[in-house]
């Protein structure tokens, strides 16, 4: 039988971990009330609304003005292939890093981390005047163009994540690299077939870090992307609250609920790979 003691701990616990998942759900339940809310207005607002309505969903698709499903669309793009390549090119680096010794490998994993600490936005002017120059010469990978956006994103994603790809490659024994070579396999297919299958999972967790912060960048996108049909969804987000916001709160909390199901999606495909990327990595690092 459990003590008093051992009851009112678990007790204790029990309430802490269900006041953490409230504070955690009460944001989303009253974000999806409001967008159910026929008042479309902050005033008034409750968790649960009267006549509920699904009108806020089907304005955000009817207003050419505003192409919203094309905004989530971009995103959705913009977010997978920038998610992709950074999870191929990084642990093409950090492969490099771990398994080969070669002249200036110190010095170039402390650059990456030393390059890491300063903000990306700190280069915003300069990332802005290196695009206006390339988009003279091609056009496809200036100001405005996704190619553009994308090699942004990767330069900011690259250091961060080798350092943490690389953590994980070391813990992968180099005698699997050795066997694979001694049956003939050369440097990639030894990469390709054994190590990248051992390290699936911390390459999730990159593949999911990296989509959710560029889904939802607003700073970058904006500055480099000027046409209303080429923005993204978190660009595009901004139109429903720059006028008359109180009286458009409910097709803004639409948006919202809208633009967070790609996230949800991708999180729930994945997320075995994620849990076990973290977890390992937690007890290998």
């Amino acid at each position: 039988m459990y003590s008093k003691t051992t009851f009112a701990g678990n007790a204790a616990r029990h309430l802490l971990i269900w006041a953490a998942i409230a504070f955690a759900l009460f944001p989303v339940l009253w974000i999806f009330s409001a967008s159910l809310s026929p008042s479309n207005t902050l005033i008034g607002q409750s968790l649960i609304p009267g006549n509920m309505s699904w009108v806020h969903y089907r304005d955000l698709f009817r207003s050419p003005e505003l192409p919203f499903g094309r905004w989530i669309w971009n995103s959705v793009r913009i977010s997978t292939v920038t998610a992709l390549l950074t999870v191929f090119l990084t642990a093409l680096a950090a492969y490099s890093f771990s398994r080969f010794r070669f002249k200036g490998r110190r010095m170039g994993l402390f650059t990456i981390l030393i390059v890491q600490i300063f903000p990306q936005m700190l280069a915003m002017v300069a990332i802005y005047l290196l695009l206006l120059g390339l988009g003279k010469v091609a056009p496809w990978i200036g100001l405005n163009s996704y190619l553009g956006l994308v090699l942004v994103y990767l330069g900011g994603a690259m250091g961060f994540n080798t350092w943490l790809v690389k953590g994980f490659f070391d813990t992968i024994p180099r005698s699997l690299d050795e066997s694979a070579m001694m049956d003939g396999a050369s440097h990639f297919q030894s990469f390709w077939r054994i190590v990248v299958p051992l390290a699936r999972p911390i390459l999730a967790v990159i593949f999911i870090l990296q989509f959710i912060a560029t889904y939802s960048d607003f700073l970058l996108a904006s500055v480099l992307l000027s046409d209303a049909h080429t923005y993204t969804f978190a660009v595009g987000l901004k139109f429903f609250i720059t006028d008359q916001y109180a009286a458009r709160w409910g097709t803004f909390a639409a948006a919202s609920v809208l633009g967070a199901l790609p996230i949800v999606v991708v999180f729930l495909l994945l997320q075995e790979q994620f849990v076990s990327g973290l977890t390992r990595g937690a007890v290998k690092g």
